[in-house]
């Protein structure tokens, strides 16, 4: 079982939620300018996009990454806003109105509680979309979030690796370098990435030889808002 608990609006955890912040700038930004202009195909304009790039922070897509290379930059070339800009539809928290994106009510309301607006989008983030849709294959990891969380909730406790946490799941045989890539390409798409960007998790990276380890690691936000069925064999840190 998996029960998210409600924080405050000022609960200083929030912060280490990039996807909590985008939704908060994107739904401060249409209450301050009224409405975002939209494409015949219904994304933000441009204007906007590089707005979000310039102020989301989003890890490992930074303002200066994004433009080195791009000086046009799409939503769809900016996955998160993308995901963000369903999310916030889907959840009504924004509608379509004469080619712009407009505020709810509901939305207005979220704009100035963080606390709320996690507790609404997150979890639907998380639990309930298909991840698969917006990653770079189409392969999906057999298995489901109750297991999938409970079971990182033990593993990743003092910190793990992406290999040890897959190898946990799926066994010893698959790696970046066999047949077996493919399958942990679609499990880093699938479960940690969405855990890293609802800020759950968060990731480093070592280079050993001709090799990157990914390090994963629980932030203070799993721990403050996640209740889990494993939360009980969770050891305490030691103090030396």
């Amino acid at each position: 079982m998996i029960t998210f608990r409600l924080l405050s609006d000022d609960h200083p955890d929030l912060a280490h939620s990039p996807l909590l912040r985008a939704a908060l700038l994107t739904l401060q930004y249409t209450r301050d300018h009224g409405a975002i202009g939209l494409t015949q195909t219904k994304a933000f304009k441009r204007a906007f996009v590089h707005w979000a790039v310039e102020h989301f922070d989003w890890p490992g897509s930074s303002a200066e990454e994004m433009f080195r290379y791009n000086k046009v930059i799409n939503e769809y070339e900016f996955p998160p806003l993308e995901v963000l800009h369903y999310l916030l539809i889907t959840l009504r928290l924004a509608r379509h109105f004469k080619g712009e994106f407009r505020l709810t009510k509901r939305g207005a309301e979220m704009a100035q509680a963080p606390g709320k607006l996690f507790a609404e989008l997150i979890p639907f983030y998380v639990l309930q979309i298909d991840h698969a849709s917006y990653a770079r294959f189409e392969e999906r990891p057999f298995g489901k979030w109750d297991v999938w969380m409970n079971v990182i909730n033990v593993e990743a406790d003092h910190g793990t690796t992406e290999r040890a946490l897959f190898e946990a799941f799926y066994g010893e045989e698959h790696d970046w370098d066999n047949d077996g890539w493919r399958e942990m390409a679609a499990f880093s798409s699938c479960v940690l990435r969405p855990l890293e960007w609802a800020g759950m998790l968060v990731q480093t990276h070592e280079e050993r030889g001709a090799k990157y380890v990914h390090h994963v690691f629980k932030t203070p936000l799993w721990r403050s808002t996640l209740m889990l069925d494993t939360d009980d064999m969770l050891r305490p840190v030691s103090v030396q």
